[in-house]
């Protein structure tokens, strides 16, 4: 026999209210467009304006997430979805650590115009950054990005190996690099055809670290590199100072765009060299003709830096 519900639900259409019967008491009034569902198990539905055709749930093993995909897309540029993903799953990774390491201070090297910055806050990270981004028009936009976050510090330097005035390229969107480009970049990127230069100036890691660090009376710091080649100058003008990192993570490149910067065998051997150990390779980029991946996302940790479970 009918509820009192499933009743009134039948009489809605007539007055020009559409329903969408959910069950178990559950359903969704609309007066425009479609309503489809799509089943996500464990008693929850996702709910989609217009049609339901190749959308799916997708368990992810056992972690209880699922993964809610328009196949037909994500088939058609297979390169992209993935590369979607990776970038998804090392904000997840990295947050993690920050958090299973104690981190209240994050490095961000190479900051642009705060993308990574807004990215950590946005996932959850409340503690200390000290971003560096040398160029004026990159780093008018992370000043702007950081603003009203007090617990945000921006510096108007970029790192290396000693401290110097150099030129950078740029023009080149978030490629901007104090390396000119290879052959291979620059048949990769059609940017690299124009550029124009921009002095900067040029600090060590370890002279830096003191102010950065201000104030935090257990320092435990994470440094995150993105400097277009540059990563392993940086990493050296840390000096003996970079044991005091309980983490990193450094942008490594398997196919070079910069003319004399390292392969991802050469930087990561000398990370390890400094007590680091990987946790995490994400693809940054791909070759859309051969599926090559150019750059990874490598995370690592000191491992004896974690700290003892309560």
């Amino acid at each position: 026999m009918p509820t009192l519900q499933r009743k009134l639900l039948g009489l809605l259409p007539r007055i020009g209210v559409r329903v969408l019967d959910l069950g178990s008491g559950a359903a969704v009034l609309y007066r425009r467009g479609e309503r489809t569902r799509v089943p996500m198990g464990r008693g929850a539905d996702l709910v989609l304006r217009g049609g339901a055709e190749g959308w799916r749930s997708v368990p992810l093993g056992d972690s209880g997430a699922r993964l809610v995909l328009d196949e037909s897309r994500a088939a058609a540029d297979e390169r992209r979805f993935q590369l979607a993903a990776a970038s998804y799953l090392c904000g997840q990774h990295v947050t993690a650590l920050l958090d299973r390491y104690a981190v209240n201070c994050v490095f961000d090297v190479g900051a642009n115009a705060g993308q990574y910055g807004r990215q950590l806050r946005r996932l959850g990270y409340t503690g200390r950054i000290v971003s560096f981004e040398p160029t004026a028009e990159a780093f008018a936009k992370l000043s702007e990005a950081a603003e009203e976050d007090p617990d945000w510090w921006v510096y108007q330097v970029g790192l290396g190996r000693e401290d110097a005035t150099r030129s950078i390229h740029v023009g080149w969107n978030t490629m901007n690099s104090l390396l000119p480009p290879s052959d291979y970049g620059k048949d990769r990127y059609k940017r690299f055809a124009k550029t124009r230069t921009e002095e900067i100036e040029i600090r060590r890691l370890d002279g830096m670290m003191d102010k950065a660090l201000a104030g935090l009376g257990d320092p435990r710091p994470y440094l995150k590199m993105d400097t277009q080649g540059y990563d392993l100058e940086v990493f050296a003008g840390a000096g003996d100072r970079a044991g005091e990192f309980v983490g990193m993570q450094s942008e490594v490149a398997t196919l070079r765009l910069y003319e004399g910067s390292p392969r991802m065998g050469e930087a990561i051997a000398v990370y390890e060299g400094s007590g680091f150990e990987i946790t995490g390779m994400y693809p940054v980029s791909r070759e859309a003709a051969t599926g090559r991946v150019v750059e990874f996302d490598c995370v690592m940790v000191r491992a004896a830096a974690v700290p003892a479970a309560d």
